[in-house]
């Protein structure tokens, strides 16, 4: 949905593994490290694009093709209600993937957009209108520069997309900001800050913190010529939070989903085992001040 990194699908594109690298460009290198934000800024679109279908035919049936899950633990807006009333909202979603959330809230009769980054997703999210007859607006756009007018949105959420992949991401609340009408909403879901510290291992290897919490170097898998093929950064919490006062918004709530019981799916460093001890999503739930 996302701390060495994960892909993304609509709602939880926590940490992806390691994806297959163009052919033309083999992986060569995978870690912590330092790179431009021009790099590692413009490796997500061409990511994404190339892993689209992968990442869906993995995660898919878990997602759905019209469902809002918010995270790895399965917690659905159905049941979270965390967007609040949006009967006579319009509502915009960044970073959508393949659009699973926007069509759920298309089929609850919601004014809802949808954008995303990668044509690849958005080709899987028209896909997906065709086998549910569903028709959901998709729009092909970065999330640091959006194609909408002020004031034009009365909430903006999104579950693993945009922010953990770019440098800049008081862009993206900036963005956000401009969008939304006054007091308008916004929430996004991210790898809960405190992973970055452990192996991203769902197991008991990954129980044992190896790493500074305070080390921002981004995860960068880097192909044979050099070049920058993923790259996905790390905020502590205190980061998140200045980011959001700086852009005008105010922190309303701070959700950390439990792993639920029962609950058996493993999802790259997601999983059973570290979900009974460790948090694994942060949703914040702010409005425009």
């Amino acid at each position: 949905m996302s701390t060495a990194p994960t892909p993304p699908g609509g709602p939880a594109r926590p940490r992806p593994e390691p994806g297959p690298a163009p052919l033309d460009d083999p992986l060569a290198d995978a870690g912590y490290r330092d790179v431009s934000d021009e790099d590692g800024g413009t490796a997500g679109r061409g990511w994404w694009d190339a892993n689209a279908q992968e990442y869906l035919e993995e995660h898919g049936e878990f997602l759905g093709p019209a469902d809002f899950c918010w995270c790895p633990e399965g917690l659905r807006e159905a049941d979270a209600h965390l967007l609040g009333d949006v009967t006579d909202a319009s509502v915009l979603e960044i970073g959508a993937g393949a659009a699973q959330c926007s069509r759920w809230l298309a089929a609850q009769g919601v004014r809802v957009v949808a954008t995303d980054i990668s044509a690849g997703m958005l080709g899987a999210g028209r896909r997906y209108d065709a086998a549910t007859a569903t028709r959901t607006p998709l729009v092909l756009a970065d999330a640091r520069a959006l194609p909408f007018a002020d004031a034009s949105f009365d909430v903006a959420f999104t579950a693993f997309g945009a922010l953990p992949f770019v440098p800049d991401a008081e862009r993206v609340h900036a963005e956000v900001a401009r969008v939304l009408r006054p007091g308008g909403r916004w929430l996004f879901a991210v790898t809960h800050p405190v992973r970055w510290a452990f192996p991203d291992d769902p197991g008991e290897h990954g129980l044992t913190a190896t790493r500074s919490y305070f080390d921002r170097r981004p995860y960068v898998e880097t192909g044979r010529s050099g070049r920058v093929l993923y790259a996905e950064y790390h905020r502590t919490l205190g980061d998140h939070v200045g980011e959001l006062v700086g852009a005008g918004f105010v922190l309303d709530r701070l959700v950390e989903p439990a792993w639920p019981e029962g609950h058996t799916r493993t999802w790259g460093g997601w999983g059973p085992v570290r979900g009974a001890r460790l948090p694994g999503t942060a949703i914040f739930v702010t409005h425009r001040g």
